[in-house]
């Protein structure tokens, strides 16, 4: 029997789908399925077609990543690439990107002309090229408030103790401590200071500057300052560089309403129903009467808005927009975009309801790009392209 194991990492490191597969082999999904699941014996050409696919991808990668810009960087965890967009206007050159999940994958494919890699925790750090700066919004939900109150009351763990999420920070720490990248940049939920009465924060931050030898600096930032959002987010700078600790930007309130945002017209798709909007009434009275602060958030076109979370698809109820003579309405996916300050010419290429997950789950743009700015204005980085000048001028 022909040994498919590689295959499957192939397919995981270059993000390919079974239908990519499907096509390369000439045969139907389902048979490269089985033959993968070692269902069904695979034909003798088969081996030698892994390897010559392998070999195809190897030397796509290697044209895709030319010596363009100032330094090198890797995306983890990237979602739809908001982070990436940051570093790119900062000067930086992408090498790898890593997006387990299919529909952001899309997008990002969509955006950026690359399919991300899929599951960090099967990809080789000696897989990973080599880079100056890491990125990566490992997963929120883990250790976000919401996360951890429903996994609790569901008597499940969470933070470090659950098994698919919580450890992914090991797996960017052994990424870390193999290529040792001068500078890094991680962003999580506000939450993840508490959690776990700390214990959680304690744990990253030992990793980090004890066990990896890094300097680190960080900052819970409100994404409001740039965006007419309440969102707030830390982020973790991390250097190899001692002899300068990273100083986070000052960054100036923009004033800014859902107005600069919101559409003049809208589908009337995105109006509630009657029956949602007073389902939602009744919800919001019955938390009321017991003292919670639980409701929908109602938002004139001057006012500002909750933060945007990834369960917005299904009701909408923690951002409507109040109409003239109608019952209020859900943000678009392209207002949720601007939300969060992302450019309209971003392809959206997803239905509504993944649109809405992926913006949720993604990072205020323009406040990644203040702090790209200024992690690249850092000695470290800079002798980057100090010494690209030096080399093309041998």
């Amino acid at each position: 029997m022909i040994e498919t194991s590689n295959l499957e990492e192939i397919q995981n490191l270059y993000g390919l789908t079974d239908e990519d597969l499907s096509n390369y082999f000439g045969i139907s999904k389902l048979k490269v399925n089985k033959i993968m699941k070692g269902e069904t014996e695979a034909p003798e050409w088969f081996h030698y077609a892994i390897k010559g696919l392998e070999n195809e991808l190897i030397d796509q990668k290697e044209q895709s990543i030319s010596e363009k810009g100032n330094f090198r960087f890797i995306d983890l965890f990237a979602g739809i690439g908001g982070i990436r967009i940051a570093f790119e206007k900062a000067g930086g050159n992408c090498v790898f990107t890593s997006e387990w999940d299919k529909y952001p994958a899309k997008v990002y494919e969509d955006n950026f002309g690359e399919k991300p890699a899929g599951d960090i925790t099967k990809i080789k750090e000696t897989d990973i090229p080599a880079h100056d700066i890491l990125v990566a919004g490992f997963p929120c939900q883990p250790f976000s408030i919401a996360g951890v109150s429903k996994k609790n009351s569901m008597g499940r763990a969470h933070g470090f103790e659950c098994n698919t999420q919580g450890t992914l920070f090991f797996d960017v720490a052994r990424i870390i401590k193999h290529h040792r990248p001068k500078m890094f940049l991680l962003e999580n939920v506000k939450n993840l200071r508490s959690h776990d009465k700390g214990n959680t924060y304690r744990v990253i931050k030992d990793t980090l500057m004890n066990e990896l030898g890094y300097t680190i600096t960080d900052k819970v930032i409100d994404g409001g300052l740039l965006v007419p959002q309440h969102r707030e987010r830390i982020y973790i700078v991390g250097t190899l560089d001692s002899a300068e600790k990273f100083e986070f930007p000052e960054i100036k309130q923009k004033e800014m309403t859902l107005n600069d945002i919101l559409d003049k017209k809208v589908d009337s798709k995105y109006t509630l129903s009657d029956r949602l909007w007073a389902s939602l009434q009744r919800h919001a009275a019955k938390h009321k009467a017991k003292g919670n602060g639980f409701g929908f958030g109602l938002n004139k076109r001057t006012g500002r808005a909750r933060t945007l979370s990834a369960r917005y698809y299904k009701d909408g109820s923690e951002i409507l927009i109040e109409q003239r003579g109608k019952n209020p309405r859900r943000l678009t996916p392209r207002e949720c975009a601007r939300l969060m300050g992302f450019r309209d010419n971003f392809k959206i290429t997803v239905s509504d309801t993944r649109a809405y997950k992926c913006f949720g789950n993604s990072v205020v743009v323009p406040v990644v790009e203040k702090i790209a700015k200024k992690m690249v204005k850092s000695t470290i980085i800079k002798e980057i392209k100090d010494q690209q000048v030096k080399v093309n001028l041998q």
